[in-house]
């Protein structure tokens, strides 16, 4: 892996560049000025596999850097490195992601050696192991004769309880198994079945293979609540409640154990026809979590107008609040907000121990994410269900 190190402070050039080649790095290079960072990289743009970049440095800052990462169609992976507030090293990661660059994280100077050499091992990983499927795009052809094959499978992400670590109940993530690209993930083809009309055909079959499989489970002792996400765009066919409660009927999985998580990508087309779905499935005792909250277009309105029961907390609030004021400040006013209301509250993104022991101190009710889990194949839950048993002593 070929590194390059932009920083106008010798010292810290120096530091990483020994940093790194202790981790076994040896194809090093440091700039102390960004335009001689700038006219590397235009000379040889695929020759880097991951600039370390500072954000405060004369001649060029940060963000200027980063616009000609975009400008070169920069393919590597960024690490953020700065001293300045911790909020405008955030603000400069957003941006840089807004710009679909591949961001690994930020560093506080002094750079720990830990941290460093997690963000690299996740570097290595990521370039060893690529996503066939990342460089292709799709048609609206592609993905409906795909959902006609049945070519959708399901993967499921655990939630557990914080109060005693048991394991609730399951996320539904959808994969597409293609036949020569192997397994997409849904960033490729979901905004495709919004734009294309596809999207209720895409959503009838996840709910089906996700009943199916939550009714194997329940055969085999596991008592579990089965969350399935929506998009606003299913909400506009007012028998769609009936037709939820016949599917779950059909499979013998009672009505109580499922969770539709509502996730508004695009404004409400009828506002009404959502209103009246919305309320039919909670009559229905069909639960209703409000996803990604916080994000998007999710907002108060939402939480006043439609029967929400469950509050999910957006991963950007939530990895890392235990060190970080503001994302602190936001996630304990909505975990306030919903105990007034009587919701529920998930967490999404609890990554590490820290992140579990902030959440459990902060009064969340339910934990989802990599510390706990990542989403899995369905025939693979049991085993890790066993497992699990076993790891959730340490934490309770």
């Amino acid at each position: 892996m070929q590194v390059l190190i932009v920083d106008d402070d010798p010292f810290i050039c120096r530091l990483l560049t020994r940093q790194l080649r202790s981790l076994g790095f040896a194809k090093v290079t440091a700039c102390e000025r960004a335009l001689a960072a700038v006219a590397q990289l235009e000379q040889a743009p695929d020759s880097i596999d991951l600039v370390l970049c500072d954000l405060q440095m004369p001649e060029m800052d940060g963000i200027e850097f980063i616009r000609h990462l975009v400008r070169l169609d920069f393919a590597g992976a960024l690490v953020l490195v700065s001293g300045e507030d911790e909020r405008i090293l955030q603000s400069a990661e957003r941006l840089a992601q807004a710009h679909h660059l591949r961001v690994l994280g930020t560093l506080f100077k002094p750079v720990p050696s830990g941290r460093l050499q997690k963000l690299l091992e996740q570097a290595a990983a990521e370039r060893a192991a690529p996503r066939a499927a990342d460089s292709r795009s799709y048609s609206a052809e592609d993905l409906a004769r795909g959902i006609a094959a049945g070519e959708l499978v399901n993967h499921y992400q655990p939630k557990v309880d914080f109060h005693g670590a048991r394991v609730i109940g399951v996320e539904t993530l959808v994969r597409w198994q293609h036949p020569q690209d192997g397994l997409v993930y849904p960033d490729r083809f979901i905004e495709l079945a919004e734009d294309s009309g596809l999207i209720e055909a895409l959503m009838r079959a996840v709910l089906g293979n996700a009943l199916r499989e939550a009714r194997q489970w329940r055969d085999a002792g596991h008592l579990l609540q089965v969350a399935v996400n929506v998009s606003m765009d299913n909400l506009q066919v007012l028998d769609f409640p009936d037709f939820v409660e016949q599917e779950a009927l059909a499979a013998g999985v009672p009505l109580h154990s499922l969770v539709l998580e509502v996730t508004e990508s695009h404004l409400m087309k009828n506002r009404q026809a959502a209103l009246d779905i919305l309320t039919r499935l909670r009559l229905k005792r069909i639960s209703l979590s409000i996803d990604d909250f916080g994000t998007g277009h999710s907002s108060l309105v939402q939480l006043r107008d439609i029967p929400f029961n469950e509050l999910k907390i957006d991963r950007s609030f939530v990895h890392g609040a235990w060190r970080d004021v503001s994302l602190r400040s936001i996630l304990d006013a909505s975990l306030a907000m919903a105990r007034k209301l009587g919701m529920k509250t998930v967490a999404e993104g609890i990554e590490d121990r820290a992140d579990w022991d902030h959440l459990l101190a902060a009064g969340c009710d339910v934990a989802q994410g990599w510390f706990i889990a990542k989403a899995m194949p369905a025939a693979q839950l049991p085993a890790w269900l066993k497992e699990w048993e076993r790891r959730r002593r340490e934490l309770i």
